[in-house]
């Protein structure tokens, strides 16, 4: 009679034993982080490019490691083997410590090496836990530390989500465009500080929509460059101790084959293993983003605002009934979660800055909590530019005769008589005008300042849309 399988085995480390469920490929290291860094119930797996890149680095230094001879090709070729899996996203669900962490990331790369060690176990035949076979410091972090492991997998990560974001934004940006050229002859009055200004059209307001979002579509790529250097050999603080020199070139190299980026290596691994500026820098750039979403947004709502009270000259897509009590009341729902987005993100980039100046010495401890919120901010502006896109601005129509009226009757129009007859005699007119309550085109008239033809010429729709300059 054969014995019954143990639910458990015993892992040790120099704090002590534990018990580790034998289903688990994770060890006795990530039990600690778990326990200790209960904070968000956000496990690392959450963003699986993240896993896929810790995937890709573990595998380019066994593949290094046994090109300089220094891993058994059994025992690396299992590693790899492992970490293929990794990539595939197959071991998600034991990626599970908490996305923030003290100890600059060791818990993140532990939990790595450990689900790598025990797959690579399993592969070779053996039992979960095996490290006399395979340890997961001594094999598979082999030539690697924390410190150069964790921040070449962040980056790794944000060269994969960050063009996710770049590609909202340019769907965004299409449809914006695609409008304004719906709204191209649509007249409508364009307002300074809320106030009247002078005349544009709703298509030249919706292209500028286009064009600020395509401007940082550009930052966005700019910003990726920064994350192209990366400290992998760098090891502990940029010494590159405990591994061979030829190690950095060989892992590299491995790496760029792996995950098809250009990735490079840093000229000052000292320096490289301590700077997070290349995060700030991207956290600046997504803030900028959001505040122009977020700017979008408002003026979609002031334009939508009403249906009879307000701007009324655009309206947005019902989404959903607007209120539990005033029956018919429909919200713009859609630009105001857009904008809720955006107040998430300025704060998370204040975070990233502290943490950021938060750096000691030849480390910083506090790349976890940057990298939580760069993977936020990216997320959630993604979403945002999505479901502003689909549920909101393909659905815009104009309310093309409002938009005129509120022209013709406004006061700003005043504006195309100043180079003719003069900055005072132009404000004399729209004072009178606004006394009156007349239209300024009347009132003009009235003035005897100048020839009814010529007013009706520079009040015309055509002028107002393409003004001619009258002197």
């Amino acid at each position: 009679m054969s014995a019954l399988k143990t639910e458990y085995r015993i892992e040790s480390d120099f704090l002590g034993e534990r018990q580790i469920s034998s289903d688990v490929y994770y060890g006795i290291q990530t039990l600690r982080a778990i326990e200790n860094f209960h904070i968000t119930n956000i496990p690392i797996s959450r963003e699986p490019r993240m896993v896929r890149a810790l995937g890709y680095v573990k595998k380019a230094a066994a593949l290094a490691n046994m090109d300089r001879g220094l891993l058994e090709s059994r025992i690396g070729e299992a590693i790899v083997k492992a970490c293929d899996e990794v990539i595939e996203g197959n071991l998600d669900n034991y990626f599970i410590v908490d996305a923030l962490q003290g100890g600059a990331g060791t818990s993140t790369n532990m939990n790595a090496n450990e689900v790598i060690a025990n797959k690579a176990l399993e592969i070779l035949g053996y039992e979960k836990g095996r490290y006399d076979i395979i340890h997961p410091n001594d094999q598979v972090n082999l030539c690697q530390s924390t410190n150069d492991v964790y921040p070449t997998a962040l980056r790794i990560a944000l060269l994969l989500l960050i063009p996710e974001l770049m590609e909202s934004m340019r769907a965004l940006s299409q449809t914006f465009r695609k409008k304004a050229h719906t709204f191209k002859s649509i007249l409508k009055m364009g307002r300074t500080q809320l106030q009247d200004a002078v005349p544009m059209t709703l298509g030249q307001e919706f292209h500028a929509f286009a064009t600020t979002i395509t401007e940082d579509v550009q930052r966005l790529a700019n910003s990726m460059t920064l994350f192209h250097e990366i400290n992998l050999g760098a090891t502990a603080i940029g010494s590159g101790i405990n591994a061979p020199d030829e190690y950095r070139h060989l892992v590299l190299n491995r790496l760029r084959e792996i995950s098809g980026l250009s990735l490079k290596s840093s000229r000052d691994l000292f320096e490289a293993t301590w700077d997070t500026g290349a995060y700030v820098q991207l956290s600046g750039v997504l803030k900028r983003i959001a505040i122009k979403l977020s700017k979008i947004c408002n003026d979609l709502r002031l334009l939508s605002s009403g249906p009879r009270t307000g701007f009324g000259e655009i309206n947005l897509p019902k989404a959903q009934p607007g209120s539990s009590i005033m029956p018919g009341k429909v919200n713009p729902v859609i630009p105001e979660v857009v904008n809720q987005i955006a107040f998430q993100v300025i704060g998370m980039d204040v975070t990233v800055s502290l943490a950021s100046e938060a750096g000691q010495l030849q480390l910083n401890a506090m790349e976890p909590v940057m990298i939580f919120d760069l993977f936020f901010m990216l997320s959630i502006l993604r979403r945002g530019c999505k479901v502003l896109e689909e549920r909101c601005v393909r659905g815009i129509t104009a309310n093309k005769e409002r938009c005129r009226d509120l022209v013709l009757n406004s006061i700003g129009i005043v504006t195309v008589l100043a180079p003719f007859i003069g900055y005072g005699a132009a404000a004399a007119i729209a004072e009178q005008a606004s006394k009156t309550g007349q239209s300024i085109q009347e009132t003009a008239r009235q003035s005897g300042l100048i020839d009814s033809e010529l007013i009706d010429k520079m009040f015309s729709i055509e002028n107002l849309i393409k003004p001619e300059f009258f002197h």
